[in-house]
């Protein structure tokens, strides 16, 4: 008996140790170890609350009770919105649009992330697949980038064979409500009108949190989702895009007007 006690404290060690290797030592999966460590934090609670619970017997079993419903809502809440991300994921490209908007994705110094390769090879296939769209490439330089991402999608494509013409470069975005924003801005600045539909071309599990902020803008949304290559890539960001859906939905009032 005494052996299955230290079970779970072996457990919180090697997720400890499983949130430090994930974040200082694999870029790009921080969402993956502050997962790691609410894990870490649900097994101590229950253990230590355990350990207690001789010296606040009334105590004790009401704050786990407490908690425990708390965590069931919390898991319902996360639950629901994941199956609203995986719903939209698979987007509805075959609707016909006038405009796609490409969003961007990080710039390394050797050349687009693997997120950004997979965006830039999704929108060179749509482009060929329909000849007659506009894509707007979209996204500016972070600190840390070497050329924006709207010149590093637009340079890919032009490369690939897709008409210098039928690209068209946004590149002062910082967010995915920027992105937008911009974009139909710069629709407009071109053609004297905003559309009424707009093509999102981004990676799978963005398309969702993307629908949201298109809504907001006032235009009707038709995903193009771009394929995470990545396994481990993809139920990392599928993780951290509740985080992003529900930042939206708790502040997205502060992006209206923009």
């Amino acid at each position: 008996m005494s052996n299955l006690r230290i079970l779970p404290w072996l457990a919180c060690g090697i997720l400890a140790v499983m949130a430090f290797i994930l974040k200082f030592c694999i870029p790009g999966y921080s969402f993956s170890a502050l997962v790691c460590c609410c894990l870490l934090g649900i097994i101590a609670f229950y253990e230590l609350t355990r350990i207690l619970l001789p010296h606040f017997p009334a105590a004790m079993p009401l704050l786990r009770r407490i908690f425990t419903v708390c965590l069931v809502i919390g898991l319902i809440v996360v639950g629901i919105t994941e199956a609203l991300i995986i719903h939209a994921s698979f987007g509805s490209a075959e609707e016909p649009v006038d405009y796609v908007v490409v969003l961007g994705a990080k710039v390394r110094s050797d050349g687009p992330s693997v997120s950004l390769w997979d965006r830039i090879y999704a929108a060179r296939d749509y482009l060929q697949e329909n000849p007659h769209v506009i894509a707007v490439v979209s996204g500016g330089q972070g600190a840390d980038e070497p050329i924006t991402e709207a010149q590093a999608i637009y340079d890919e494509l032009v490369r690939m064979g897709i008409s210098p013409d039928r690209v068209w470069m946004e590149d002062k975005a910082t967010s995915t409500w920027e992105n937008l924003w911009f974009s139909l801005d710069l629709i407009e600045e071109k053609t004297g009108s905003r559309p009424e539909k707009l093509g999102v071309l981004s990676s799978e599990y963005h398309l969702f949190r993307a629908s949201l902020f298109a809504k907001a803008c006032g235009v009707e949304f038709v995903g193009v989702p771009a394929k995470t290559s990545r396994p481990s890539q993809l139920i990392n960001h599928y993780m951290r895009e509740v985080a992003g859906v529900w930042h939206y939905i708790l502040l997205g009032g502060r992006y209206h007007g923009s």
